[in-house]
């Protein structure tokens, strides 16, 4: 596919993908229009395909989705985290062990240097951990393909998981006007996505381009000052271009190059997937969510691909992305000194006999 012209593989890439998400929204899957580019993307990529989303575009798709969770963020979130802080806390540091315990092993009985398995097991935002990782010493192609196949993993389980939850409700669900008229709201919602991913790199905030629309806007739609408007389309779009940009990352050379410790790697996943389904019916006994909603706001995938799956399901999104931005922050703070420590106790197995 690498000697196929760009013209060729974008026109493949749209064709399948639509195919691909029309056929998943048929049966109702959750987030149709992402895991469907997404799949798309990531056989393309060990094809050769040699065609990329621009990272502007992806920052932009990030920031439309900030917008779209702004509209189910409300204060209303607030006392149930507060009032059951020990139990939020306990999931934070539960988590932040199971993270750490994942890199620890993963270092341990493979060939990856510690500080790549520390950075490529952190369950943050995918984007934020890549950025971060080049600078402690970790070999950022290794983590980024590590970052993005936790994401495939979880996105494709939560997807499943958020259709048996719903079950015969999902054929139920109202009919999506695709094309609504639009005011001077939508226009004011596209100016606050682009001011997030504006705003966000200069002021350091990690998935600023999403977070900073998301709370900017919660603030604005919950007191009636503006109304956001997000039209179908324009999600649609943002969900593909997200789910392509994660699917194109897993080329050919990158995979070869960590094919060696790859079943080390979809272990580790598949652990930390495991302890945080855990912590998900731990919450759903003691804080009284449902699990679909405890499994979406404890799954260590990106930020962004766990909201667009909440959205498409009936959990109740605000409720995950506060506790998806909590981890997020709390990784981001204890990060450099878990990966400091993984390097420095995980000696490799191969070479301590």
């Amino acid at each position: 596919m690498e000697r196929m012209a760009p013209a060729g593989q974008w026109t493949i890439l749209v064709v399948a993908s639509l195919i691909l998400g029309i056929i998943f929204q048929t049966f109702h899957v959750p987030a149709a229009l992402l895991l469907g580019p997404m799949i798309v993307g990531v056989v393309m990529g060990l094809l050769g395909a040699s065609v990329r989303i621009h990272p502007l575009f992806f920052k932009i798709s990030q920031g439309v989705l900030g917008c779209m969770i702004a509209q189910s963020l409300s204060p209303s979130i607030l006392p149930p985290l507060l009032n059951d802080w020990p139990l939020v806390l306990m999931v934070l540091v539960a988590t932040l062990l199971a993270s750490g315990l994942s890199g620890w092993l993963l270092v341990r009985f493979s060939q990856l240097p510690g500080p790549t398995g520390a950075w490529g097991s952190s369950p943050g935002g995918a984007s934020a951990m890549v950025a971060m990782a080049g600078d402690f010493g970790a070999d950022v192609r290794l983590v980024a393909f590590m970052q993005y196949l936790r994401v495939l993993f979880v996105a494709t389980a939560a997807a499943f998981v958020a259709r048996m939850a719903m079950g015969d409700s999902a054929s139920l669900a109202a009919a999506v006007v695709w094309f609504p008229p639009l005011t001077w709201r939508f226009f004011a919602t596209l100016f606050l996505a682009v001011a997030g991913v504006w705003l966000g790199p200069r002021l350091r905030i990690p998935s600023g381009a999403l977070l900073l629309p998301a709370i900017v806007g919660a603030i604005l739609h919950s007191t009636g000052t503006v109304t956001l408007e997000v039209p179908e389309w324009l999600l649609a779009m943002a969900y593909t271009l997200i789910g392509w940009s994660v699917g194109l990352r897993f080329t050919r050379p990158i995979f070869k190059l960590a094919l060696r410790t790859l079943p080390q790697m979809i272990a580790s996943i598949i652990g930390l997937m495991l302890i945080c389904g855990g912590m998900a019916w731990v919450l759903t006994k003691l804080l009284g969510v449902d699990m679909l909603t405890a499994y979406l706001a404890t799954s260590p995938g990106g930020l962004d691909t766990v909201a667009i799956i909440a959205a498409g399901s009936h959990a109740d999104l605000g409720f995950v992305m506060a506790m998806q931005t909590l981890r997020l922050i709390t990784i981001l703070a204890t990060g450099p000194a878990m990966a400091r420590f993984i390097s420095r106790s995980a000696v490799p197995a191969s070479s301590s006999s």
